[in-house]
């Protein structure tokens, strides 16, 4: 694939980043994205807290955060022809995110059939090593000018 046309589906990853008025509310970053791997990051919110008592993210931040990181991984691997929609995701929780902490997620676009493209993701806070959770998912794949 030419470079020019990677950085067009980066490009496009970007501003579909941007255009989901929840990813804005949430304050993501898309951090990195290329040839199919991408790292998106927020910050620690309040208005997002699920338990008040310790000041824990709710789950729904880290499952949007991994969801959307898969997406944008899909989004910019060579074989995919761009437009992308979650099939199917799996998300196991292994701890909380540590209160007042950025969250970051990493993914990875590993495998692409004709109409469907595998990804795995890890969220992560201040401690890489100790994953707050990991999510495999299915996403759709098809070009723009396919759209039924």
């Amino acid at each position: 694939m030419k470079k020019n046309n990677l950085n067009s589906k980066d490009n496009i990853a970007k501003q579909f980043m941007k255009a989901i008025p929840f990813s804005t509310e949430l304050s993501m970053s898309l951090d990195m994205i290329e040839n199919g791997y991408a790292t998106i990051s927020m910050p620690y919110d309040k208005r997002f807290v699920g338990d008040l008592s310790t000041g824990v993210l709710h789950g729904g931040v880290v499952s949007s955060l991994l969801d959307s990181c898969c997406g944008a991984a899909v989004m910019c691997h060579p074989s995919v022809p761009t437009i992308t929609s979650t099939l199917d995701f799996r998300i196991d929780y292994m701890r909380t995110a540590t209160p007042n902490h950025r969250i970051a997620a990493k993914a990875e676009c590993y495998h692409v059939t004709r109409s469907i493209a595998f990804v795995r993701a890890t969220a992560y806070d201040e401690d890489e090593s100790r994953p707050v959770a990991t999510a495999t998912g299915a996403f759709t794949v098809q070009a723009l000018n396919d759209k039924k």
